[in-house]
């Protein structure tokens, strides 16, 4: 079982461009200017869709990767969980459901959209016995994500590119397959992003993900709801929140025949916020309000020893406040992370006689 000193060395490594450019705070408040207005106007979407909307989600990760990395796991996502299960276990089994829907065979070719540092699609790869590249817009995760892929001998069958998934860099009908898992919430447009999905895999084929969306719960004109909502995304980098009936019908929009769509947390017998509540044990302390405390304090007093980069500290107290938002809004039932949809690309008419 690891110990809590497993976990030390990761929180002294910082991403290379952090420790050179210094530039945290610098992006922590430019970041929170794309919301000083809401996100929810035309104007805030022109900005949030702009090479400067763009920019601000890449800084924002290649901040805070390497804290969800330690914190978390090298999966960014949520998950299903079941009592008793190990957090570890309920990622990988989360992850495992989407080779399987999507019916990828062995030594077929899947693409990620929005693969982070590249933890599902290491799992997925193994479990499926295929092949997956995925595609992020931060460098910082690129570099992190094929180091690991390396590392664990999975170069040949694993691979990360700098790409941006409203224009990804492949050319037509390359895969086998599509995913996305808590990525394409990144973008107000999803009709583009699930278009470029449709494009680059062959007739026939399936696109699978999880989305994160407000539920049938949230009014827009409960002021406690849209605070709650708000601060998930501020805290998230994410812009305006879809609906389950907006990822539906943007897929179809794409081109897809949705094949079935749920909101998978009615099928988790732990609330899916849980590791963000989760008690005192040797991987759940780092989630429990004591746990938060402990950590900050350690990133502030590295910071100050200038061990760490300045601003590691304010990106330490941004995530803390980001995961209490978190709890606050699944517990309201206005948000979940996991609107799971299966989606197929029609195969090509036959050809006439």
């Amino acid at each position: 079982m690891s110990s809590w000193s497993d976990y030390i060395p990761q929180v002294l490594k910082f991403e290379k461009k952090l420790g050179e450019d210094k530039k945290a705070v610098t992006v922590i408040n430019e970041y929170n200017k794309m919301y000083s207005h809401g996100s929810e106007s035309e104007q805030d979407r022109a900005l949030w869709e702009s090479e400067k909307g763009k920019d601000a989600v890449s800084d924002f990760y290649n901040l805070v990767s390497d804290f969800y990395e330690w914190g978390w796991a090298q999966s960014f996502h949520f998950a299903v969980i079941q009592k008793g299960e190990p957090f570890e276990a309920s990622l990988q089994r989360y992850e495992y459901m989407l080779p399987y829907r999507i019916g990828v065979e062995r030594g077929q070719h899947l693409v990620d959209l929005g693969c982070g540092i590249g933890g599902p699609l290491r799992n997925i790869a193994r479990f499926a016995r295929c092949k997956v590249t995925g595609v992020t817009i931060s460098k910082y995760q690129v570099e992190r994500g094929n180091e690991l892929n390396t590392q664990l001998n999975l170069e040949d069958s694993c691979n990360i590119v700098h790409g941006d998934f409203l224009n990804l860099p492949f050319e037509d009908e390359t895969f086998d397959g599509a995913y996305t898992i808590e990525a394409t919430c990144h973008t107000m447009e999803k009709t583009k992003v699930y278009s470029e999905a449709y494009r680059v895999i062959k007739p026939g084929c399936c696109f699978a993900g999880y989305e994160w969306c407000v539920t049938d719960k949230y009014d827009p004109q409960n002021k406690e709801h849209r605070e709650a909502k708000f601060a998930v995304e501020v805290g998230n980098g994410l812009p305006d929140t879809a609906t389950f009936d907006q990822v539906v019908g943007s897929l179809k929009e794409a081109g897809f025949e949705v094949l079935e769509y749920y909101d998978a947390s009615k099928y988790s017998e732990l609330p899916w916020y849980y590791p963000l509540k989760a008690g005192f044990s040797v991987k759940g302390f780092r989630h429990t309000r004591v746990g938060h405390y402990f950590t900050h304090i350690t990133v502030t007093t590295l910071e100050k020893l200038g061990i760490v980069p300045k601003g590691s500290a304010e990106v330490s107290r941004m995530l803390i406040k980001a995961a209490q938002d978190l709890v606050h809004a699944g517990e309201l039932g206005i948000y979940i992370p996991m609107f799971f949809f299966l989606a197929r690309k029609p195969e090509k008419p036959s050809a006439q006689n």
